[in-house]
């Protein structure tokens, strides 16, 4: 199947990622549809689109928007998909929807967006473990390289996990400035992630 403008994508897992497993039992941290941490945003290309010209093949993992395997209730209350369903394998995104590209080893950025690791507040006077607004690009489209040391406008990060790294979703738009990298700055990454 084939979308004319959109990405036929599956999830690769379940919609929504809230067991752990400790020891020889499973624990579900969450039982809540509404919260968009526990939605998964990993998925698998099935197609391309047929018009248009993409840098993104089938097989490719790719990371998505936390709604589009999201399920919400209606005013009603009634449970209901995404707008992105087709079935419960199935699901269709625009590129926009698309963050994240996973080729074999290397992992790229869609145009537009860079993802950065925040590093530690080293200030002894503050109570925040990590330096606001502040980061390390882990991964760029090109406007930057990867190691900078960069400065970001509030409210423009978003989470995501990525092979057990917490690192922040910025447009590169909103990166604002770039630090001389003093070399000393060191990664934060939760315990949780």
């Amino acid at each position: 199947m084939r979308s004319v403008y959109n990405f036929v994508i599956k999830p690769i897992g379940n919609r929504y990622n809230n067991e752990k497993i400790i020891g020889d039992s499973k624990l579900i941290t969450n039982t809540d549809i509404y919260n968009h941490e526990f939605v998964n945003r990993l998925a698998e290309v099935v197609s391309v689109p047929e018009i248009g010209s993409t840098n993104i093949k089938p097989g490719d993992e790719v990371i998505v928007h936390h709604n589009v395997f999201r399920r919400w209730n209606d005013v009603k209350g009634r449970e209901k998909n995404s707008k992105a369903f087709f079935n419960e394998d199935t699901y269709i995104v625009s590129e926009d929807q698309i963050f994240l590209i996973r080729s074999g080893e290397r992992l790229r950025p869609m145009k537009g967006f860079c993802f950065v690791q925040p590093i530690k507040d080293r200030d002894k006077l503050t109570a925040d473990v990590e330096k606001p607004l502040m980061g390390v690009i882990k991964y760029t489209d090109g406007t930057f390289d990867i190691g900078d040391l960069v400065g970001f406008t509030p409210n423009s990060e978003y989470e995501f996990i990525i092979d057990g790294k917490r690192l922040y979703r910025v447009y590169s738009k909103f990166i604002t400035i770039k630090y001389e990298y003093q070399g000393d700055e060191e990664a934060y990454n939760p315990s949780w992630a």
